[in-house]
């Protein structure tokens, strides 16, 4: 008979849904916004210890994650329109999947009309494959960064573009863009930086995970 121990599971968090070794919840920076957000993540993403979604879903009041990278027209349709809401893509014109003529601030948008942002969690790679297989998604009006600032996640995970930074400093970027001076995105960026600073004390020295 065996009588090794049974290994034992690691407690998690029930709001941020992590190791309790790695909650986030201290780090969450409640931060007023208007526009609803709307993050279709990878399934790859949400095993990601580094990855940014969390501390973003935990401090956004109107932040929806929905997972999965093969979407049904329907179930596409109920979750990128709502009524009376504006939808926008944040994602940058490339010449496989070109945009539609592009909103690039908040005022082309309407004013006063509400808007739904949709935010691509995924890698470079995974990201254009589910634009290109969902032709609702490629359709949707973009919203591009405008000389993105320079990103923090280096320091734990590699990027192939040096235009790339988290998806949680893409949709803080693109909330101040559409919503102006009425959206602080200081304390949420800091509050990133030290969860950066965390996952990387936890990391091999030098070792960012690429990006694909």
């Amino acid at each position: 008979m065996n009588d090794a121990p049974l290994p034992r599971c690691r407690a998690a968090c029930r709001r941020c849904l992590r190791p309790q070794a790695t909650c986030l919840c201290a780090l969450a920076r409640p931060t007023a916004h208007r526009t609803d957000v709307l993050v279709l993540q990878h399934p790859q993403e949400l095993r990601q210890a580094k990855n940014s979604v969390a501390l973003l879903r935990l401090s956004l009041a109107r932040c929806e994650v929905v997972v999965g990278e093969c979407f049904s027209p329907a179930t596409l349709q109920a979750l990128l329109h709502r009524p009376g809401q504006q939808t926008l893509l944040l994602y940058p014109d490339v010449p496989l999947a070109p945009a539609l003529p592009a909103l690039r601030a908040g005022a082309e948008a309407g004013p006063g009309r509400p808007l739904r942002l949709v935010v691509i969690d995924a890698t470079w790679r995974k990201s254009l494959r589910l634009l290109l297989d969902h032709p609702a998604l490629a359709a949707l009006p973009r919203l591009a960064l405008q000389a993105p600032a320079p990103t923090r996640y280096r320091a734990i995970r590699a990027a192939r573009r040096p235009d790339q930074v988290s998806t949680l400093e893409a949709t803080v970027q693109a909330l101040a863009m559409l919503e102006g001076r009425g959206f602080e995105a200081t304390p949420l960026l800091e509050a990133f930086g030290h969860f950066v600073a965390g996952v990387a004390a936890r990391q091999r020295p030098g070792r960012p995970q690429a990006a694909n």
